[in-house]
């Protein structure tokens, strides 16, 4: 049994890692952490998280363009992604999707919903799951998904915020959903109604840091030591051990990023 966590998804590239970034990485195996992925959300990004995956044995690497990051993205960019999608560490496309709190037109929403169809379309074009981003655009996403058949690639649902019924739709199609923090959050009923309702063998830990560290270290920087927390959350609204929560998450990890 596997008794080490894997972080499905982090920034470690992001500048609030700048000051100790070697020290955070470099400790956390003596943390019972045991793979990280890091997300690209654009050019620079993705180039910042490929060297930090050659860099370290135990991190690996999603590159792709976050739907907030598309307003000025080009044909060349997706080239960009194409030629190093087979780069041996690179085991995803992500995170891309649509998010529409900050959006300010129809037409920014168009654009996102291209620029995902044409990144679902790189995925399994690579047979690389995919990393979904999707904030208040619910019907959007699914409806983009069932459309370009992304469930042939299958991937995660990141930082998953929509129903509980929907959460038991996309693991019907073969989907994984993210759970990070926000699990230990007061207001987060919604989330966890569903981890209830799916199997534990359809969940993944992230912690998307330096972003949404979780209780008692709410709105600290979050790094991957604090998923016990998480992990003491998902095994408390399961009803299993925290070892096995452990155990079938990074199961579940390796599954659908195809690492062994």
């Amino acid at each position: 049994m596997n008794n080490t966590i894997f972080d499905t998804h982090s920034h470690y590239d992001d500048e609030a890692f700048d000051e100790d970034r070697e020290d955070i990485l470099s400790g956390l195996l003596s943390h019972n952490i045991g793979r990280v992925v890091n997300i690209g959300v654009d050019i620079p990004t993705c180039k910042n998280t490929l060297l930090l995956a050659e860099k370290y044995d135990f991190v690996y690497a999603a590159i792709g363009f976050h739907p907030s990051d598309t307003k000025g993205m080009q044909e060349e960019d997706l080239d960009w992604l194409r030629a190093h999608r087979k780069d041996p560490k690179v085991v995803a496309i992500g995170e891309i999707g649509l998010d529409y709190h900050w959006s300010e037109s129809p037409e920014e929403n168009r654009n996102q919903q291209k620029w995902f169809r044409w990144q679902i379309a790189l995925a399994k074009e690579a047979g690389l799951p995919i990393v979904v981003h999707s904030r208040e655009a619910a019907a959007d996403t699914m409806e983009i998904i069932r459309e370009e058949k992304a469930a042939e690639c299958g991937g995660i649902i990141h930082c998953y915020s929509y129903s509980a019924t929907q959460a038991e739709e996309y693991v019907r199609m073969g989907f994984y959903i993210g759970v990070g923090g926000v699990i230990t959050f007061k207001n987060s009923r919604r989330l966890k109604e569903t981890v209830l309702a799916i199997p534990l063998e359809s969940i993944v830990l992230e912690t998307d840091c330096p972003y949404l560290a979780p209780e008692p270290f709410r709105g600290k920087r979050n790094d991957s030591t604090l998923l016990p927390h998480v992990v003491a959350a998902i095994s408390e609204i399961k009803g299993v051990p925290e070892e096995e929560v452990i155990a079938v998450t990074t199961r579940n990890a390796e599954s659908v990023y195809r690492l062994t």
